[in-house]
C-alpha cells in the first residue's frame, strides 16, 4: 500500500491543489493513503473534511484520506512526501520587499533573489531543515518532493545537511508555454493561455535549462512536425507591443536565448531589470484577499454547504502526484522541469549545484537529462547566481552572518557595502523570531 505525505496541507492553495491531483489520479494510485499534516489543527480539520467528500464524490474508492498535526505519526510508512511550507508568508515577504526598497535597492519582487531572496532563504531553511530531520529519522527512503521556496537553495540546503532524496518542483516552465503561445498566435492573450494551457503543451515541445526561475527556453519546436520554432517566435516577437516581456527581450538579444519564466520571476536576479520591471512589489492585498475567499469555498465544502461538483476533473497544474504516479508504474515518462544536484547535467556549472532541467521518471526515481551547454554568456549568469545560493545558503544553515553578508555583495542588485550592511542589521532584526540559526551565533 502506497502511503503519501502532505506535509502543510492546511494552506488551502496547495493542499486544495494536491487534492484535486489526488483524486483525479486515483485510479492510478489505487489502494493509497494519503495523509494530511499541518500545524494548524483547524485548516487541517477542513481539508480533511473537504478531502473526503471530494473523494466519494469522484468515486475514488480506493483512497483512503487521514490527517494528523503530528508529523512523526503522519510519516510512519510514508513512500512520498509533498512539502510546502512557509514561514507567515505574506507578512514575511512584505518586509522583505519594503525594506530593501527604503534602503535603495531596486530589486523585482523580493521572493527568491535580491535581498528579499536573501531573507526568505534565511527562515526557510531551518523551517524545512526541521522538517527534513525527521523525515530523515522515520521514512529516511521516501521521496520528497519540494514546493518550498526558494527552490534552488531550500533543496541545495537539504542536499548538504541531509541524505534524503530530494526533488524539487515549480510550475514557472508554464510560463514558456503561455508565452511562446500568444507570439506565435495560438493564443489571443495571457488569459486565453492559462485556460488552454494543456491544450498548449500538446502544439509545442519546449526545452528549457538552468536555475529555478531563472531558465532559459533552449528549444522550441511543433510538436506534431518537429519544425524548429524559434525563427518564427522570434519574427513574431520582434512584432508584439513593446510592453509585452521587455526585459525578456533585452535577454534573448543580448544573450541568444529567451528567459523561460518571463519578466516577473527573471528580473529578481538582474542588476538591468529595473530599467524595464515595475518596482511595485507583489500584489500582498490582493493574494490574501483571494486567499480568503478560496479559504472560504473549501470550508463551505468541507461543511457540504457547497457542491462539490465544480471541483471533480480539476487539476492543479503540479506534477508530484503525476511523478508519484509515474514512479509506482515505472512509466519511464519525461518530466519538463525538475530541480536536482547536477552532476553533469548542465556544463560550466559545480556538480553540487541545484539546476532545473528536464527529467526521466520511473522506478528507479527521478533521473535528470544531461542537457547541450547553454550559450557562454547564459552560463556565467547562472554561476553567478550559484555563488550567491552558496554563500545563502551557508549564512542560513549556519547563522554565519559574514556569509549572508557575502550573499548580497555578490548580488548583482545590490551596488553598495554600506546598503547591504544596514539593510541585513534591519532584515536580521526584523524576523528574528523565525531566525533560530542567528540567535545560536
Amino acid at each position: 500500500m502506497t502511503q503519501i505525505v502532505l506535509v502543510g496541507a492546511g494552506s488551502t492553495s496547495f493542499g486544495s491543489g494536491m487534492i484535486l491531483d489526488l483524486v483525479a489520479h486515483a485510479e492510478q494510485l489505487g489502494t493509497a493513503t494519503i495523509v494530511l499534516h499541518d500545524v494548524d489543527a483547524a485548516a487541517l480539520d477542513t481539508m480533511l473534511s473537504a478531502a473526503r467528500r471530494l473523494a466519494t464524490a469522484a468515486g475514488a474508492a480506493g483512497l483512503r484520506f487521514d490527517a494528523t498535526t503530528d508529523l512523526r505519526v503522519a510519516l510512519q510508512g510514508a513512500g512520498f512526501v509533498i512539502v510546502s511550507v512557509a514561514v507567515d508568508r505574506l507578512a514575511t515577504w512584505r518586509h522583505d520587499w519594503e525594506i530593501p526598497r527604503r534602503h535603495g535597492v531596486r530589486q523585482v519582487l523580493g521572493e527568491n533573489g535580491g535581498p528579499g531572496g536573501l531573507s526568505h532563504t534565511l527562515r526557510s531553511v531551518p523551517l524545512m531543515l526541521g522538517v527534513a530531520r525527521v523525515i530523515e529519522e522515520v521514512a529516511p527512503e521516501a521521496l520528497v518532493l519540494n514546493f518550498t521556496n526558494p527552490m534552488s537553495r531550500v533543496c541545495l540546503a537539504l542536499s548538504r545537511a541531509t541524505r534524503l532524496r530530494v526533488v524539487g518542483l515549480c510550475h514557472q516552465i508554464g510560463a514558456a508555454y503561455r508565452i511562446a503561445g500568444q507570439v506565435l498566435g495560438l493564443v489571443a492573450d495571457e488569459h486565453e493561455a492559462r485556460e488552454r494551457g494543456h491544450w498548449l503543451h500538446e502544439q509545442l515541445a519546449i526545452t528549457a535549462a538552468g536555475l529555478n526561475h531563472l531558465t532559459f527556453i533552449q528549444d522550441m519546436r511543433d510538436a506534431h512536425t518537429g519544425a524548429d520554432l524559434y525563427p518564427a517566435f522570434r519574427e513574431r516577437l520582434a512584432a508584439m507591443p513593446a510592453g509585452f516581456e521587455p526585459l525578456s527581450r533585452r535577454i534573448d538579444a543580448a544573450f541568444g536565448l529567451f528567459p523561460a519564466t518571463g519578466d516577473g520571476h527573471a528580473g529578481e536576479y538582474l542588476s538591468f531589470a529595473w530599467e524595464t520591471s515595475p518596482l511595485t512589489g507583489y500584489d500582498f492585498t490582493g493574494r490574501a484577499e483571494h486567499a480568503a475567499a478560496q479559504r472560504a469555498q473549501f470550508e463551505a465544502v468541507a461543511r457540504g454547504q457547497a457542491p462539490v461538483a465544480p471541483y471533480l476533473g480539476r487539476q492543479s497544474g503540479e506534477r508530484a502526484v503525476q511523478i508519484i504516479c509515474a514512479t509506482l508504474g515505472d512509466r519511464r515518462s519525461y518530466e519538463l522541469a525538475v530541480n536536482v544536484p547536477n552532476h553533469g547535467s548542465l556544463a560550466g556549472l559545480p556538480d553540487w549545484a541545484i539546476v532545473e532541467v528536464p527529467a526521466v521518471v520511473g522506478a528507479a526515481g527521478v533521473t535528470p537529462l544531461r542537457i547541450a551547454p547553454l550559450p557562454a554568456g547564459i552560463t556565467a549568469l547562472l554561476a553567478q547566481q550559484v555563488a550567491v545560493q552558496d554563500r545563502a545558503v551557508a549564512a542560513a544553515l549556519h547563522g554565519d552572518r559574514q556569509a549572508a553578508l557575502q550573499a548580497l555583495l555578490l548580488d548583482p542588485v545590490v551596488d553598495s557595502h554600506a546598503t547591504a550592511t544596514a539593510l541585513l542589521d534591519e532584515l536580521l532584526g526584523v524576523h528574528a523570531a523565525y531566525l533560530p540559526q542567528f540567535a545560536r551565533a
